[in-house]
């Protein structure tokens, strides 16, 4: 009989509130409260992650601004390096029970994202080591194990994970089709997407990989709306705003 995992519904909201609600939604699975899940989100309003660890990037950040409105400057409970959360679609996914090491562990979870993305004609391959990775601020302008990237070695989706008591939580960023005029105010690097990825919909993308999670992990799903109490209790679980 398969596995029942939870489905959350798309929500628009806050870097602060998402990421608030993946970090409580990942502790009410190591408590035992609440099945295996996955969720598609987006950012509202924009918002530059930081990686867990990240120390360093450019100080302007705090004040940038995109046509008049703030772009919000938020830390992840995750690792990994800054995302610029716009043109893109974040899923979520919460899971436990995984053995082996960590590369191993994000190539089985990333089987979902490679199986969902072929069938919309997208052919990606996980990313290679790379030295200079620990230097990079932009989490996009290299590649390692936990991602999955192009022929050409164009990175489409940048993962990372967050470990407790043997349940992890992986999440990650598409990109879809990110402004390149905001991508180049940011990082300072011009970078425009592919013609393939700026014809994929954000619906056709979550249902893709939606039925490709049921393939992959032998799963079903139960489609399970976020309800305003348990975005509530998120919000006061992470006790204070995850802004900087």
């Amino acid at each position: 009989m398969a596995t029942t995992w939870r489905l959350i519904a798309p929500i628009s909201a806050s870097g602060a509130s998402q990421m608030a609600i993946d970090e409580w939604l990942l502790e009410q699975h190591r408590l035992g409260q609440s099945p295996p899940c996955l969720r598609f989100y987006t950012w509202q309003p924009i918002a530059i992650s930081l990686g867990y660890h990240q120390r360093h990037y450019p100080p302007h950040w705090h004040n940038l601004q995109w046509h008049g409105q703030p772009i919000d400057l938020v830390r992840r409970p995750s690792g990994g390096r800054a995302v610029l959360h716009q043109g893109d679609l974040t899923y979520s996914l919460i899971i436990s029970g995984q053995q082996g090491r960590r590369r191993d562990i994000y190539a089985h979870l990333c089987k979902f994202l490679v199986e969902g993305w072929y069938s919309l004609g997208i052919t990606l391959q996980l990313g290679a080591d790379k030295n200079s990775y620990r230097q990079a601020s932009n989490c996009f302008d290299t590649a390692t194990t936990a991602d999955l990237v192009l022929d050409n070695g164009y990175k489409v989706i940048g993962s990372a994970q967050l470990y407790r008591d043997g349940c992890v939580l992986q999440h990650g960023s598409m990109r879809l089709a990110p402004d390149p005029d905001l991508v180049e105010k940011v990082f300072g690097i011009p970078s425009a997407s592919p013609d393939v990825l700026m014809n994929i919909q954000p619906c056709q993308a979550i249902a893709a990989l939606t039925a490709a999670a049921q393939r992959t992990f032998d799963i079903r799903f139960i489609i399970q709306p976020l309800s305003q109490e348990e975005q509530q209790q998120a919000t006061a679980w992470s006790q204070a705003p995850r802004a900087l």
